[in-house]
This record gives C-alpha cells, sequence and structure tokens, in this order.
C-alpha cells in the first residue's frame, strides 16, 4: 500500500511557495501520490448542502497539478475527483495529455459524476444526465488518446468525426481513470470504465461495505480486459487522524493507496507536521 496526500490545492495551502514546499516535503517523506478536488462555483451565500463556504479558495486541479509536476519528480499527479459532466471532454481530454507528456506520465485522472446540483446547473448540466454524461465523456476521451487517425465518436451529448488530437498521452491507453462515488452506479462505472475506484469513509469497515458495493457491481457488469485490476484508492475523513491499527487493516483489505487529508487548511506549518506524523503509517 502506497501513501497518498489529499486537498492541499485549497484554502492557506495553495500558494505557490507553500504548494512548492508541500509537494516537496511530501515527497522527500515518501509518499507516493497527490490528489485534489475541485469546485468551480459555488453558492452565494452559502446553502446547508454546500460543501464549502463560497469565499473558500480551490485551484483548478489541471493547473494546480501541473504547478506541482514542475517541482516534484516521483509524485503520482491525481484529481480527487474532476466533476466530468461539466467539463468539455475534448477540452479536458487535450488537458490530461498534455499533464501525462510534461509530468512524465504520472497523471491520475480521477472522475466523477457529480452531486451538487446548484453547481452542475450554474455550467449546464441537468442532474437527470450526470451519469450518462460521464459514461460517455469517458468514452470519448479515450477514444481521442488511443484510436487510429481519424478519430470519430457519435453519441448522445458528445458526437465528432474526423478528428485528431496530438500530443497524444505518453502513459500507454492514455492516464489511468480513476471513479470516484459510492452509489451503485458509480461502483457499475467503476468496473466497467476505470483503472481504479477512489472512495472516502470514516474507517476500514466502511471501506468493507464499499469493498462489497463493488463486489455486487462486477457481477452486474462486465470489466474489459484491458482495464486490469481495478485499483482500490481510499481516504479517511472524519476523523482525519489515521492510526498504524486502521492503516494496516486497511492494507489487508487491499487499498493500493491510502489517502490522507491535512485538514483544517488553515495553516501550511500545520499541514506540514501532519505529513511527518503519517509518514510513517505502516504500509502493510
Amino acid at each position: 500500500m502506497e501513501l497518498g496526500v489529499y486537498g492541499l490545492s485549497a484554502k492557506a495551502t495553495l500558494g505557490p511557495v507553500d504548494t512548492a514546499r508541500l509537494a516537496e516535503l511530501a515527497e522527500d517523506l515518501g509518499y507516493g501520490s497527490w490528489w485534489c478536488g475541485e469546485h468551480v462555483v459555488l453558492p452565494s451565500p452559502r446553502v446547508p448542502a454546500s460543501p464549502m463556504a463560497p469565499e473558500d479558495p480551490i485551484l483548478d486541479p489541471l493547473i494546480h497539478l501541473t504547478y506541482v509536476a514542475a517541482r516534484t519528480r516521483r509524485l503520482e499527479l491525481a484529481t480527487g475527483i474532476v466533476v466530468l459532466p461539466q467539463r468539455n471532454p475534448l477540452v479536458l481530454a487535450k488537458q490530461a495529455a498534455s499533464l501525462d507528456v510534461l509530468s512524465g506520465g504520472r497523471l491520475l485522472l480521477g472522475v466523477a459524476g457529480g452531486y451538487f446540483e446548484q453547481e452542475l446547473a450554474a455550467l449546464g448540466v441537468p442532474m437527470s444526465e450526470r451519469g450518462s454524461r460521464t459514461d460517455e465523456y469517458v468514452d470519448a476521451m479515450r477514444a481521442l488518446w488511443n484510436d487510429p487517425a481519424p478519430v470519430s465518436f457519435h453519441g448522445r451529448h458528445v458526437s465528432f468525426a474526423d478528428l485528431d488530437a496530438h500530443p497524444r498521452p505518453v502513459t500507454p491507453g492514455g492516464p489511468r481513470i480513476v471513479i470516484g462515488g459510492h452509489s451503485p452506479a458509480a461502483f457499475r462505472r467503476a468496473v466497467a470504465r476505470g483503472n481504479g475506484w477512489f472512495g472516502t469513509g470514516s474507517s476500514p469497515e466502511e471501506l468493507t461495505a464499499h469493498l462489497r458495493g463493488l463486489e455486487l457491481a462486477a457481477a452486474q457488469v462486465e470489466r474489459p480486459a484491458h482495464l486490469g485490476r481495478l485499483e482500490i484508492n481510499f481516504m479517511q475523513i472524519n476523523p482525519v487522524e489515521v492510526d498504524a491499527a486502521s492503516a494496516r487493516h486497511y492494507a489487508e483489505l487491499g487499498v493500493d493507496r491510502l489517502t490522507v487529508y491535512p485538514l483544517p487548511l488553515e495553516d501550511p506549518d500545520d499541514a506540514a507536521r501532519f505529513l511527518e506524523r503519517h509518514a510513517d503509517l505502516p504500509r502493510s
């Protein structure tokens, strides 16, 4: 099991000096991956369902990870997650391929359908279409990365013919796509379309329930052979502190990347101390 760090593209940790310091520290401490999420817009004033206050700053994940790529050499660069249906899949495919090239193949492209209706609506995406758009956009991006020219794709939400886009990613097959979410639909999407799955929870017991959901999905949908084994990525929240016993349990459950989240992100020095405390967690 590898360790990853999440969320340092927001609030007090997002400036260039602190980003460089924390990313280099994470790499020096042996963390294997650096994860960030996204919100394009948030309602103002805040509504109860909003995950963040409207004044809480959070960087665009692809731009943030490009900066981190330039300051590191080994860290995998992961989105956890991009809200895929509110993105143009051709533009995102170009951005992801570009970052994959510039980072030497270190991108993990985590995507999900999203859940926050106000944000999706502001970007022109009906809640009723978020799942079908997510599935179709994954397929369209992979076509641009992999199909021989001229590339064509015809779906309900995106359709194009006789196109090509270069540079192609340096990662064979394109950046690995990680599917986030805990719903039955998200589990099926991870099995059918994801190189990996990304989830959150408060304990190894909560992860066990998610793994049962993935097992049920695997009995319902076919997994293409080219995707290989489904990688399991998990982040513990509430509590954010992970103890050694829990880390061992996560490893026993087959977690590939255990991601820690140095909340509350109010002080970069606190985040650094959090990374130092968790760097020696058991990996097996």
